[in-house]
């Protein structure tokens, strides 16, 4: 499976911007996305997931503000709205395999300005 990532940019905080990820390849056997971020210095941190059958669940500090979604086998979307300077981050698409395996996109850099 192959993933690639794009939507990220610079936004005024209070705005929005629209996550990405592409999935290709091997995408039927895929079981769930997730969306993580990192900062320098930082672990990466999960964000969002969705799985099949439409289950998605967010981190605390985006619920109310972040909505994953899925279009069909091939694009996973992250919809930041309300963003704060903390979101700034790379942001990482992840695709779980029903083998447990996992597949990794590049980042994105989202940075959120004060």
């Amino acid at each position: 499976v192959q993933l690639q990532a794009s939507g990220g940019g610079l936004v005024q905080a209070g705005g929005s911007l629209r996550l990405s990820c592409a999935a290709s390849g091997n995408v039927f056997s895929i079981n769930a996305m997730r969306w993580y971020r990192q900062t320098p210095g930082k672990q990466r941190e999960w964000v969002a997931i969705y799985q099949s059958g439409g289950y998605t669940d967010y981190a605390d500090s985006v619920k109310g503000r972040f909505a994953i979604s899925r279009d069909g086998l091939g694009e996973t979307t992250l919809q930041m709205t309300s963003l704060k300077p903390e979101d700034t981050a790379v942001y990482y698409c992840n695709a779980e395999l029903n083998t447990g395996i996992d597949y990794w996109g590049k980042g994105t850099q989202v940075t959120v300005s004060s």
